[in-house]
């Protein structure tokens, strides 16, 4: 990886933190495609950078990528061994697509009531079979109903801070009052990657047999020959339209696509397909500031210690145009004209300035990286000293 170059001064300017989730780019940004459908974003998975939009808050009807959700909420349980992959569930009456009209017609695991079924193996029915049955069989073991475990769903859309998102649902079929836009269901990916990479992993997998029932996943992108597509849902109704979120990777990239509402299944393939290649065409990330790793040393006063390293917490990974990683500059500024102690690791004190041509291109927060007790009175009090005499040299000179 190429070094980045620290701008000449690393003196801090100081302002107050305004992170900014979507700042522009300088003017070298490539022109984005146009996509046929009623909104779309492309994000960087590790940056969060948003490389191009359209309608991206508008709520709309997710569909089926309510299962991404419901996919997130079953793998978080996994995860704290609330449930294992090897329990039985018994399935309900309610998860019969004979005996729900809701469920008739629509995508199903073909489920059947009082039959014994693996968590695993409900969990790749709802994941690569698109399974409706399998949402509401899990929905019941995981948390008793539907009506509970939509509870949990919307909990963690208030986790991630998504505040255009609402499910009434465990498995997207048209309902009253539920929606999401192009921008939270990549928030959601994002997450899904993150934060439950088992449970993601179930998603690059191309088909699933259940009672002899063969069903590939309908992910089509997971057969592409220009694109290493790993996930992750499609989604139709006739109100939503035709609805796709894919990940793809390329070298340590990877990124993130939501078509919503294109007109027909091959439209919303094409259109995310032309995304994602544009954004690897145009664009690198990389990680100039590791987790941990002291970006600078500031001046602490009133501390056990005189000065203090600052980071960030997670690695800084930064998306630029392709080409410009060389002229990517960075330095910092500081929320108060001085650093004083008590400091607590984690502590956000300012922020990291990524620029390009004088130009921010990103922004990160900067975070002491260890505890800075109060010393002690003596210590405390030459401090004082010092600050007052500065105070009084700045007034004259």
């Amino acid at each position: 990886m190429r070094p980045l170059k620290l701008s000449t001064s690393l003196r801090p300017v100081f302002i107050a933190v305004v992170l900014f989730p979507c700042i522009a780019f300088a003017d070298s940004q490539p022109n984005a495609p146009q996509v046929d459908a009623k909104a779309w974003i492309l994000m960087d998975y590790d940056s969060g950078k948003v490389l191009t939009e359209s309608h991206a808050d508008d709520r709309l009807d997710p569909a089926s990528l309510t299962k991404m959700m419901t996919s997130y909420v079953v793998g978080q349980a996994l995860k704290s061994g609330k449930i294992k992959s090897t329990d039985n569930v018994t399935i309900g009456q309610d998860a019969w697509a004979t005996g729900n009209p809701k469920l008739r017609g629509s995508s199903v695991m073909f489920l059947k009531p009082g039959s014994q079924v693996t968590v695993a193996d409900l969990n790749r029915g709802v994941v690569i079979q698109s399974g409706n049955d399998a949402c509401i069989a899990l929905a019941d073991y995981v948390a008793g109903s539907q009506e509970t475990f939509i509870g949990l769903m919307n909990n963690y859309v208030k986790k991630l801070g998504l505040t255009n998102t609402h499910f009434t649902t465990v498995h997207g079929l048209d309902e009253p009052g539920q929606y999401s836009t192009a921008r939270d269901m990549a928030l959601i990916g994002q997450a899904l990657i993150r934060d439950v990479p088992e449970e993601y992993s179930l998603n690059k997998e191309k088909e699933f047999s259940f009672n002899n029932i063969r069903q590939p996943n309908r992910n089509r992108l997971l057969w592409s020959s220009s694109l290493n597509v790993d996930g992750i849902k499609t989604g139709y109704t006739s109100g939503a339209g035709n609805n796709l979120v894919a990940s793809a990777t390329s070298g340590n990239m990877r990124l993130i696509s939501v078509v919503l509402g294109a007109n027909t299944d091959a439209i919303r393939f094409r259109e995310s397909e032309k995304l994602l290649n544009w954004g690897f065409q145009n664009f690198e990330t990389l990680s100039p500031i590791k987790e941990g790793k002291p970006f600078v040393q500031a001046k602490v006063w009133f501390g056990d210690v005189k000065e203090v390293p600052l980071g960030v917490i997670n690695n800084a990974s930064v998306t630029v145009p392709k080409g410009q990683v060389n002229a990517l500059k960075a330095d910092y500024t500081l929320t108060q004209t001085q650093l004083s102690a008590p400091l607590t690791a984690g502590q956000v004190v300012g922020q990291v300035n990524f620029q390009i041509n004088g130009k921010v291109v990103d922004q990160k927060p900067l975070v002491v990286l260890e505890d800075v007790k109060e010393g002690g009175i003596f210590s405390r009090l030459l401090d004082y000293v010092w600050i007052h005499i500065s105070s009084l040299f700045s007034k004259w000179f």
